[in-house]
């Protein structure tokens, strides 16, 4: 693997690294880590590459690495910088041809979205969007319990995102995370619903199967000064006729990362929190909840849910563990491609480029309902 952006003092590269290297499956060879060249240097001796592989900018690292043997330079790359910077680096490593691996959102408009999603279709190529609560094992057998169609057909769903870390204008009192998430030049057309409302709309679709049709949309800027909205509320038409709702808030005061959704069928439904993740609670028309519960021994999960279960039960897993889910089934997408050989039972389930269109059409559509005088708008990808 090797890496672009993620050098000292960023978030989320540490936290895909540590993913990356959880099952052994995959090392990091090399890396663009900071458009400093200081920092790109220092960053990269942080982390004992070898010197001649610490390179200074994305453009020079794809094509060095391209000219290694095969059996010496990096299989893909991860992009793990800011929404701005994230097309240029995953197009040009597509088209020398490296698989990619993407935080989301995967691009900064849904037209470098759409020709992401061309490249990976034009080259046969691999491209992984890390939206991490699909990895958790208990969202997973929430999910195949409606494929199976335990509850008959699905009628309701609700989705919520407060965090309240935005609840003051932080941006401008030196956080570099809120400093560029929201910014419109560097985070987007959208704040709070383009960073965590996309993942409550990810999760919605992943868990239900349902694609979302049309949506009706309030977005707000409650901290004055701010530049993009950090509150907002969707109403949801999905494609078999059920109705959903959307909420996701950045000034909720108190909150840390509650992530909570319930999906309704007819004979019941499932309620999961991202602060409880090995929990989930299966819910019946005519009998009492029943308490699902992670864990690697319990064989009440589907096989997809326990595969991604890492300990016995009672053992907490968590943000890092499903991140990690998700770049090892990459990861044995990616070794059974190159072997040749027939991946295992659900290897290949990861998000990818028709999920990242999707989520970029959704901030789109979020944006122009909430300006708009007619409330209602199609989601048209």
């Amino acid at each position: 693997m090797g890496m672009i952006g993620g050098g000292r003092n960023a978030f989320i590269g540490g936290v895909h690294r540590i993913a990356a290297n959880m099952d052994g499956l995959i090392e990091l060879v090399c890396g663009a880590l900071s458009q400093d060249p200081e920092n790109a240097k220092a960053s990269g001796r942080d982390l004992f590459l070898n010197e001649e592989r610490i390179y200074t900018s994305y453009t020079d690292m794809i094509e060095k690495e391209r000219g290694l043997p095969e059996d010496v330079r990096m299989d893909f790359v991860s992009i793990v910088t800011p929404n701005h910077a994230h097309f240029a680096p995953a197009m040009a490593a597509l088209e020398n041809g490296f698989h990619v691996v993407i935080d989301k959102p995967i691009a900064f408009t849904l037209d470098e979205a759409k020709q992401l999603q061309q490249k990976v279709s034009e080259t046969g190529l691999l491209l992984c969007l890390t939206h991490t609560y699909s990895g958790y094992p208990m969202v997973k057998q929430a999910r195949e319990m409606f494929k199976n169609d335990v509850f008959g057909k699905i009628r309701k769903v609700y989705v919520e995102y407060p965090q309240g870390w935005l609840s003051k204008l932080s941006e401008k009192e030196g956080n570099a995370q809120a400093s560029w998430r929201t910014d419109p030049s560097r985070s987007g057309k959208s704040g709070c619903m383009g960073d965590i409302g996309t993942h409550a709309a990810h999760l919605a679709e992943f868990i239900s199967g349902l694609k979302i049709t049309k949506l009706c949309a309030d977005l707000s800027i409650m901290v004055e000064g701010r530049a993009l909205d950090d509150d907002g509320n969707v109403l949801l038409r999905f494609d078999n006729g059920a109705t959903g709702i959307l909420v996701a808030s950045q000034v909720a005061a108190g909150e840390e990362n509650a992530l909570t959704i319930r999906v309704y069928g007819e004979k019941g439904g499932i309620e999961w929190a991202q602060q409880e993740p090995n929990t989930l609670l299966v819910k019946w028309l005519d009998a009492p909840t029943q308490v699902y519960r992670a864990g690697a021994n319990y064989q009440h999960l589907y096989p997809v849910a326990s595969q991604n279960c890492r300990t016995p039960g009672g053992h907490p897993e968590g943000y890092l563990e499903a991140f990690a889910n998700i770049y090892r089934n990459f990861a044995l997408a990616l070794t059974s491609r190159n072997d040749g050989t027939e991946a295992g039972n659900n290897a290949f389930e990861f998000p990818g480029a028709a999920e990242g269109v999707r989520g970029m059409a959704f901030i789109d559509t979020v944006v122009a309902s909430s300006a708009a005088e007619q409330k209602w708008t199609d989601f048209v990808v």
